[in-house]
């Protein structure tokens, strides 16, 4: 699977409401990385909003999975618009539920496609976007001495390190960029003279 170098995505959960003709369209954004995950949120949502009519929704994951929900609405009015709303941003493990609380006017199949869209993409523009980076666990181990060095070059491309063991050995965990793994397995292999194992991961993150 080929993940990319790099995503945008809003971290922290936020929620506004929008009011259509007595309606409340009531936006929440949330970070996922799994259907389970989107599972979980989608059930808190309705407990927390039982009074709304139509609980809405659309996600996207990084692999490429997306899914998205009317959710009793009239086909297309919904879940496609918050989809759209996501697509506009360029996110990626996002997910948006609108809640809807019913005013008791019928606004019509193009004035709620439009209130849904407008709610998402409220709620997604007063968020704060971050762009991530896609890190890989490598493991290094090497003689003690060797330490200093690798510390060095581990700093300099900004890997972050999980782990570390130094006794006889030294072994550590370490994420480094998907782009950088490269350039620092070849710095850490001239550098340790063949006193230097690296030893990559098939484990992916995003920070």
């Amino acid at each position: 699977m080929n993940l990319p170098d790099e995503i945008k995505t809003i971290d922290e959960f936020h929620e506004s409401t929008n009011n259509v003709k007595k309606s409340n369209f009531i936006a929440q954004v949330y970070s996922i990385n799994s259907e389970e995950e989107f599972k979980s949120h989608i059930t808190n949502a309705k407990k927390k909003y039982y009074d709304a009519s139509h609980h809405c929704y659309a996600y996207k994951l990084v692999n490429g999975t997306f899914r998205y929900s009317d959710a009793g609405e009239p086909n297309g009015t919904a879940g496609l618009r918050i989809f759209n709303a996501i697509e506009h941003f360029g996110l990626s493990n996002q997910l948006v539920i609108v809640s809807r609380i019913f005013g008791g006017i019928k606004l019509g199949v193009g004035p709620l496609g439009k209130a849904y869209y407008q709610s998402a993409y409220q709620v997604l523009n007063n968020s704060k976007i971050n762009t991530k980076h896609l890190f890989q666990k490598i493991e290094i181990s090497s003689e003690i001495e060797q330490i200093s060095l690798i510390l060095r070059i581990l700093a300099n491309h900004k890997s972050i390190i999980i782990s570390s063991e130094y006794e006889k050995k030294c072994s550590l965990s370490c994420l480094v960029k998907s782009t950088e793994i490269d350039s620092v397995s070849q710095k850490l292999t001239d550098a340790g003279k063949n006193k230097i194992s690296i030893t990559s991961q098939p484990e992916f993150v995003y920070k």
